[in-house]
């Protein structure tokens, strides 16, 4: 059993890893800026300290005696992702965690010249190696899990609508969080993964006519596959964020948002679709859901909790 702590508990990449965690039998320390953080159903014997990303002096505190540290970078700090990648690896390695994992959350380019959060994860590997931690990075593409937030749920469960800025011929490798955590978990121990970035996704190459055509099966009522473009998608993201972005960085976020979907929508380099044949040979018996099993699974509920965004 090894002392894990997760930075972003919070969000829903981090509940997943905590969920995951507990589980598989480790003992878990969630990390947030919130001295009593709200974890939902996974609040019970979780230990919790505070982080604050932007002050270096919570960093020791929060992450000593950690055996493997998880990191999950802020949506809204796309543009420190290097700096704080290195900062917190830094940290792990002075407290002597014995691995760092981070997910992107985001398609990790293997070559120069890839825009957006792209270039700056290749940047923020390659501080986060530089650190010296033994670190293991995984590029996830896109998540089952946005289906449920605050900009794509409403939209599905009162107006049987399946609203997202993609193309009808943009194919996705959609993968769980609760599998994001497990594929973290299974390289925590692994030697040959020390120093090394793979990009991830589920089993299943999906256009967005066939994950409405999911959805539909699912409800047993027609879903409608309703395309919105990169600006409007831009706007109903920074809603979901609330008042956890403030109103300045809120018209810039969804510009920047936009642009990063019109990119997705016609890069060459398809930053949605993973060679999963590959990836499985690197990661042998872990188990991936398909989209109609995750969402066969989920509580769909206005009440159900979930973080509304992040």
């Amino acid at each position: 059993m090894a002392l894990v702590s997760v930075v972003g508990a919070t969000g829903r990449q981090g509940l997943a890893q905590v969920r995951q965690l507990v589980a598989a039998g480790h003992q878990v320390r969630a990390l947030s800026r919130n001295e009593k953080p709200d974890l939902g159903p996974t609040n019970a014997d979780i230990e919790t300290r505070v982080i604050d990303l932007y002050d270096r002096s919570t960093y020791t505190k929060a992450l000593e005696g950690s055996d493997a540290v998880f990191y999950n970078h802020p949506l809204q700090l796309r543009d420190s992702r290097a700096e704080l990648a290195g900062w917190i690896g830094e940290a792990a390695k002075e407290v002597d965690a014995k691995r760092f994992v981070w997910n992107t959350s985001s398609w990790i380019p293997d070559k120069p010249g890839d825009a957006f959060t792209y270039a700056g994860n290749t940047a923020g590997i390659n501080a986060l190696f530089r650190s010296g931690v033994p670190a293991t990075v995984f590029g996830s593409v896109l998540f089952m899990d946005n289906l449920l937030t605050n900009w794509a749920r409403p939209f599905i469960m009162h107006e049987r609508r399946y609203v997202y800025p993609h193309k009808p011929t943009l194919g996705a490798n959609w993968i769980s969080l609760d599998d994001v955590a497990k594929i973290m978990i299974h390289a925590m121990d692994r030697p040959d993964m020390e120093g090394t970035w793979m990009n991830i996704g589920g089993p299943e190459r999906l256009l967005p006519p066939q994950v409405a055509q999911i959805l539909s099966d699912h409800f047993g009522y027609t879903v409608k596959y309703d395309p919105c473009t990169p600006e409007e998608f831009g706007d109903l993201l920074v809603a979901a964020l609330g008042d956890s972005m403030a109103e300045a960085e809120r018209k810039p976020f969804s510009a920047g948002i936009a642009a990063f979907y019109n990119y997705n929508n016609n890069a060459p380099t398809k930053p949605f679709e993973v060679n999963t044949e590959a990836m499985m040979e690197r990661l042998p018996g872990v188990e991936l859901e398909t989209l109609a099993q995750w969402v066969a699974r989920q509580d769909w509920s206005d009440t159900a909790h979930r973080p509304s965004a992040g």
